[in-house]
């Protein structure tokens, strides 16, 4: 969760001065935030040092990280004021940012915008800066997905260029150094700086880096490190240029709108912004920022129903402008507007959650709930438990391991394929052991083992969890699945152990072996070939059903030595994996 300094006399006199800091902190817990510390309650203040009030902001409310943004959103909450409309005004002629075909090599996406006649002080000055600083380490990801430019527009001249060049060919002075450096001399005056050294990892390998020009060629930024020297804002700067560079175009929207929205308040013309095109290298051209209004529909009764009060629709609006969204009520629809500045609004149930807060949730009436019902448990999980039960009774140990893996684990050490469409890849891991959901849970067992092996074999183990797989055919593509795997690992293969554990399996469930029966609902081993196990060694494990048709549940087998190698096992290990839930 962020946390925000904000002056705290120049806090209570925007709104008034009618707040001490218990009826500060109570309002603040009304609104969704949280006062963490009053400055002044330590008396511990230097002469003239002015009291700081230490604020915890929810780490979705981008619109919340400055001064500007908690105390307009709370002069709205409290009704001293009306929420701003943010206007995009159409310069004569708008500035332009041409984008060369080498930035897709390492940041392919660029906006921009221009605030003109800015009056900044020294406090509205840093508050810009540390709002930067905060959407860097929170929307931005650190600077990998997005990262901002601040430029004094009157220090340079447009249309300006956003280019990729060889390090060794970007040359000039970085933001509050008197050196002229290259690319690679940059990368190597900030390996010791504390602030820039965190990013510059993102372009160090790069053959070519970032680059923003002006018209005459001068470097205006290194994005993702820092910027120019020449176009540095100051105290006297009146025209403000932003330029943010990207890999998410998404993300880089986001981070535009927020920033233009807060301090658009100090232009000439309060709440105004100049439009920047940017024109990509196939000939597209976009103009930003987009500031126009999202609109999500509503009803009185869904919003009523989840927060648990009665109110008409004309009453939820008024509540909903509370929380700076206009809306419309037409008939038994509500059309709310969601300003650019509440991007963390995606569902009807976000706007729920405002209309709660806007209500009160210490206000929303506690009623009895009168309907009797009865527990029982889910379908699936009793199912499992059964299955659970059967398996631990044998004398075999259950384990829990993660649902993500390497993509290597789930797939080339168990010498299968990936056929592009059984995994959900994850887009940004942290690390190789986390790149997939697992389409198995062999792998986990297998891993279990090999962190084991100094106990006595023979090793049985098992895990009845759930696995995730691709299925275009549901609205998310994706569905979890439960599965059932047991692991034998000792001196021996000893096949029959696993063989025999899963027969009892089965038998729990009421299903035997064809062995033992030719009609009803029954289960067989079909020999296949399988790469996970060894040749010859390996089955299907298939359930008939009364009918005669067939599924197949999942596979038995000896594992293959170049499996075993791949966990670093040197013993036998005989394994089963089905899916129970063909058995609900």
């Amino acid at each position: 969760m962020p946390t925000i300094d904000i002056d705290k006399q120049e806090l209570f006199d925007y709104l008034g001065n009618q707040f001490d800091t218990a009826s500060f902190r109570e309002l603040c817990f009304e609104f969704g935030i949280e006062l963490e510390e009053d400055s002044s309650e330590k008396g511990q203040l230097a002469d003239g040092e002015r009291a700081q009030l230490k604020i915890d902001i929810p780490a979705n409310r981008y619109d919340l990280l400055c001064f500007e943004g908690v105390s307009r959103a709370l002069g709205v909450f409290l009704r001293r004021e009306d929420p701003p409309t943010y206007k995009v005004v159409p310069a004569a002629e708008p500035h332009r940012i041409t984008v060369s075909a080498e930035c897709a090599q390492v940041r392919p996406f660029v906006v921009g915008a221009v605030l003109r006649g800015v009056t900044l002080t020294a406090e509205r000055y840093q508050s810009f800066i540390d709002l930067q600083d905060k959407l860097h380490h929170n929307l931005c990801k650190k600077r990998e997905l997005v990262s901002i430019g601040t430029h004094d527009l009157d220090t340079v001249e447009g249309p300006f260029t956003y280019e990729a060049q060889r390090p060794e060919d970007i040359q000039f002075v970085p933001l509050n150094q008197t050196e002229s450096m290259n690319g690679r001399r940059v990368i190597e005056f900030y390996e010791d700086d504390q602030h820039i050294k965190k990013f510059l990892h993102i372009i160090r390998d790069s053959p070519v880096y970032p680059v923003v020009y002006d018209a005459k060629r001068r470097v205006m930024s290194l994005p993702p490190l820092i910027n120019s020297e020449h176009s540095k804002i100051s105290l006297d700067t009146r025209n403000i240029l932003i330029e943010i560079t990207a890999t998410d175009l998404t993300k880089v929207n986001m981070t535009l709108n927020i920033l233009v929205t807060m301090f658009s308040k100090y232009c000439n013309e309060p709440f105004t912004v100049e439009p920047v095109e940017v024109v990509y290298p196939d000939g597209k051209k976009f103009v930003y920022p987009e500031l126009e209004q999202r609109l999500m529909a509503t009803t009185g009764e869904y919003l009523n129903g989840i927060v648990g009060i009665e109110k008409s629709n004309d009453e939820i609006s008024e509540l909903l402008k509370k929380m700076s969204l206009e809306a419309e009520v037409q008939g038994d629809k509500i059309n709310v507007k969601l300003p650019a500045t509440r991007p963390d609004i995606l569902q009807e149930c976000d706007i729920a959650e405002d209309l709660a807060i806007a209500f009160g949730y210490n206000r929303i009436p506690r009623v009895q709930n009168n309907e009797a019902t009865v527990a029982a448990p889910h379908p699936l999980n009793k199912l499992s438990d059964i299955v659970r039960r059967e398996i631990a009774l044998a004398g075999w140990t259950e384990a829990l391991t993660l649902s993500l893996c390497s993509h290597d684990n789930n797939f080339a050490h168990l010498r299968r394929k990936d056929n592009g469409d059984e995994v959900v890849v994850l887009e940004n891991p942290k690390s190789s052991e986390n790149q997939i959901c697992r389409t198995l849970l062999l792998p986990g067992l297998l891993k279990t083992v090999c962190e084991n092996k100094r106990y006595a074999l023979p090793l049985r183990v098992f895990e009845v969890s759930d696995v995730v797989l691709k299925n275009a055919a549901v609205e998310r593509g994706a569905q979890n699945q439960r599965h059932a795997c047991a692991l034998y690992a000792s001196n021996e293969a000893r096949f029959e152990i696993v063989q025999g554990l899963l027969d009892e399996v089965m038998k729990s469930l009421n299903v035997v072996s064809v062995v033992e029966a030719n009609k009803g609902v029954r289960y067989c081993l079909e020999e296949a070939d399988i790469p996970t196990y060894l040749p010859g060694r390996g089955a299907n494990v298939m359930l008939i059903n009364e009918d005669g048709s067939s599924l197949e549940l999942g596979t038995i087998g000896i594992l293959h030595p170049e499996v075993l190698g791949n966990f670093d096992l040197k013993t036998p290990v005989s394994a089963f994996e089905i899916n129970i839930e063909p058995f609900l």
